[in-house]
């Protein structure tokens, strides 16, 4: 398609998202290059902490109230749309990592999962990644049902108030 007729498509296409969308758009296409950089460079257990609260592999699903899950649908879209776009491998650990960050900056609660599965057929394992802040999938898909869950890192508000049982 020609540069002359899908500039103006495209910014047709821009205006009718949201503004939050609108406004959020180009950091959270950066964001997505500086997750997937930063995971390049450190090692997991650098990386790890910045992640939220380790609860171990104990799936769970944090509670949100309405205007949260609003905006943990518009973060979810917002993610979705710029890693379309980006020349580099947003994957779905990169998505995740720029998910918590939103979500935290918004304090939503949310959790971060780490999942394996073992490909049919083959000896070989799939890693995964994926938030969920309430009844939504921020990104990831329907990751609960084929991974199973390896780590679980949870919005530190989540972890100050969230008591151990022995």
């Amino acid at each position: 398609m020609p540069i002359a007729t899908a500039f103006p498509r495209k910014i047709r296409s821009f205006r009718q998202y949201s503004g939050f969308i609108r406004l959020w758009l180009a950091p959270t296409w950066l964001l997505l290059g500086a997750s997937r950089a930063v995971i390049l460079v450190l090692s997991f257990k650098r990386l790890a902490p910045r992640l939220g609260a380790h609860e171990g592999a104990t799936p769970w699903v944090p509670l949100v109230d309405g205007s949260q899950e609003q905006r943990a649908l518009e973060i979810a879209r917002l993610i979705r749309l710029a890693a379309r776009h980006t020349p580099w491998n947003s994957n779905c650990f990169a998505q995740a990592t720029a998910a918590r960050l939103l979500l935290g900056l918004y304090h939503i609660p949310y959790v971060l999962y780490f999942g394996l599965a073992r490909d049919a057929g083959s000896r070989k394992m799939n890693a995964h990644a994926w938030v969920a802040a309430g009844r939504v999938r921020v990104t990831g898909g329907a990751a609960f049902g084929r991974f199973s869950v390896v780590g679980c890192f949870v919005a530190p508000q989540l972890a100050a108030g969230r008591t151990k049982h022995p």
